[in-house]
């Protein structure tokens, strides 16, 4: 019996409450807070850098580093937790909230902000309560919470790559944030599948490969879904395949779902564009 009540512990109501209240109320008064803009800009030989510094760029990076520290000190009174490192689950619910900010502050206030304002913070305490049950390997709900946590993984990241597309920014701020989430998404996600082993190596490989893909689609008239799809399907893909085989199936096995996905999203992407 007590085996049973441990496999399913949930997080701390009043905790999860607080942290979530924070990080949206932080999303909410910086859409009421103007300060000046701020340009950083480089001159190098045949290319001008410049990027815009503004109340928005502060809040995304203040919000992502608050629920990093948020998520470790919702998942400290975690039994199953013992003496071990959180920094694993501090990366799906900083992205989360950084993707949250990101598309917030892309909008004009009205409706649609506040669809996203709402739907942004039920999202943000799901992943929360899910990297809150990963942490028991015995908790007979792991299973779907870690393919919630995959799902919306990738979702975060096609979500980021149309927003940057409709932002009409100029690649060398575009392929940084890009490269950053794919890796950091295959990163987590193979950690997921293969019960905590890391795979550094292959999520920058796969980073890489994706860089690849953003660059050559980046000035590409397509639209912004295209763009999205485009350059979800290899990161899903490869990160499939690396886990497919990492399990210890044979390549032909392993190469089947990930192709399938692969070419469905490429025909997606071609036939909205």
């Amino acid at each position: 019996m007590a085996n049973f009540t441990r496999s399913r512990n949930l997080p701390n109501v009043d905790r999860l409450s607080v942290l979530s209240a924070m990080i949206l109320l932080a999303y909410a008064l910086a859409s009421f807070v103007k300060l000046p803009v701020r340009e950083i800009s480089i001159q190098l030989p045949g290319i001008y850098l410049a990027a815009e510094i503004n109340i928005n760029t502060i809040v995304a990076l203040l919000v992502a580093g608050l629920t990093a520290s948020g998520a470790d000190w919702l998942l400290r009174d975690h039994p199953a937790l013992g003496k071990n490192k959180t920094i694993e689950h501090w990366l799906l619910p900083a992205l989360t909230a950084w993707v949250i900010g990101v598309v917030l502050f892309q909008l004009t206030p009205g409706m649609s902000w506040w669809v996203v304002f709402a739907v942004g913070g039920a999202l943000l305490i799901l992943v929360l309560v899910a990297e809150y049950i990963v942490v028991d390997p015995t908790d007979i709900r792991q299973g779907l919470a870690v393919v919630g946590l995959t799902a919306v993984s990738f979702a975060l990241y096609l979500i980021l790559a149309i927003v940057l597309r409709s932002a009409d920014l100029r690649l060398y701020l575009v392929l940084p944030a890009i490269i950053l989430v794919a890796g950091l998404v295959s990163l987590r996600t193979l950690h997921l599948r293969l019960h905590g082993q890391w795979k550094p190596v292959e999520a920058l490989v796969i980073a890489l490969i994706v860089g690849q893909v953003t660059a050559a689609l980046h000035y590409w008239p397509v639209a912004p879904v295209t763009f999205g799809l485009a350059v979800l399907g290899p990161a899903y893909a490869l990160t499939s395949l690396i886990g497919s085989l990492a399990e210890g199936a044979s390549l032909r096995q392993a190469i089947i779902e990930p192709a399938v996905v692969l070419i469905a999203l490429l025909g997606a992407a071609f036939w909205l564009r």
